[in-house]
């Protein structure tokens, strides 16, 4: 769901980070003059949870691929506006380490999957609570992927990619799959982590809860390419099926590229390597970020 550079117009991509860099800039004065106690050691947890957890596509259809987006689940934990902020960092971790994702395009992705895809994911968690508290969960899921998904199909629009109706159908179909299998683990992941509790962190404490998705984050990271699919994402399938796959560019090389650490000659310890590494960057980056913004408003 990573649009990369390349695929869009500059009027495009220039716009929406004109409009996205500025709204996390205000998200982020927001989310540190509320009140609460710290949640940094959470939102750095979470934000390496999701991290490796959209490194494991799984299987849509035939050929192609997705990931969890993580913007209902985010919002579901710790609400919607930390949750945009804890995307956005994540966004940029794989942007500018992993190449997945376009430096020119990040304030699309951004849009897409931080902004629209948490806002949109939290509305029917906002309305149905109590015993419907399931329902809101599977539809936060469902609506923002479906969300963040349309956001990307209208900005290649935008951007001149002719798009057939048979190909705007097909993506819409592997969006709603997308969305369903993202609203079941919105559901199973939220719901665990209430049993757990990590909330409830107390300073020099560190709940159970938190080092139990700490530990499930690094399993993930170090051994979820095991069981991820290879196959093109929906993005990808739909790029290739519009004939712009080629314009991809890449405007800056890391030794990560690819969620693989260059300089490791065996596959698996590249991969392995490179998902701890980069669930410790969001980790470090998160809680960097919830510290300053703390500070500053103390």
């Amino acid at each position: 769901m990573h649009i990369p550079d390349g695929f869009l117009a500059t009027p495009v991509w220039a716009a929406f980070d004109v409009i996205s860099l500025p709204a996390v800039g205000w998200i982020a004065r927001q989310t540190r003059t509320s009140p609460g106690e710290s949640r940094t050691p959470l939102l750095g947890i979470l934000g390496a949870f999701v991290f490796a957890a959209q490194m494991i596509n799984f299987p849509i259809a035939p050929g192609t691929s997705a990931h969890l987006l993580g913007g209902a689940l985010l919002a579901a934990t710790v609400g919607p506006f930390a949750a945009i902020i804890v995307l956005t960092a994540v966004l940029a971790i794989q942007a500018l380490v992993f190449q997945d994702g376009g430096l020119l395009a990040f304030g699309a992705n951004v849009f897409n999957i931080a902004i629209a895809g948490s806002l949109a994911g939290y509305a029917p968690i906002a309305l149905f609570r109590g015993q419907w508290q399931r329902v809101g969960l599977f539809l936060g899921g469902l609506i923002s992927v479906l969300l963040s998904g349309s956001c990307a199909l209208a900005q290649l629009v935008l951007s001149s990619v002719t798009m057939p109706q048979q190909l705007l159908g097909g993506a819409l179909i592997l969006f709603v799959v997308n969305g369903l299998i993202e609203g079941v683990i919105t559901v199973v992941v939220v719901e665990a982590i209430a049993r757990l509790s990590p909330a409830r962190v107390q300073p020099g404490r560190p709940s159970a809860g938190l080092v139990a998705l700490g530990i499930t984050a690094v399993l993930l990271a170090g051994t979820g390419f095991v069981f991820a699919s290879a196959a093109p994402d929906s993005l990808e399938t739909i790029a290739n099926k519009a004939g712009i796959s080629a314009r991809e560019t890449q405007l800056l090389a890391t030794p990560f590229a690819g969620y693989e650490w260059q300089g490791i000659p065996v596959q698996a310890f590249a991969k392995s390597s490179a998902g701890l590494a980069g669930a410790g960057l969001v980790f470090f980056c998160i809680a960097g970020v919830s510290r300053l913004l703390r500070r500053r408003s103390a």
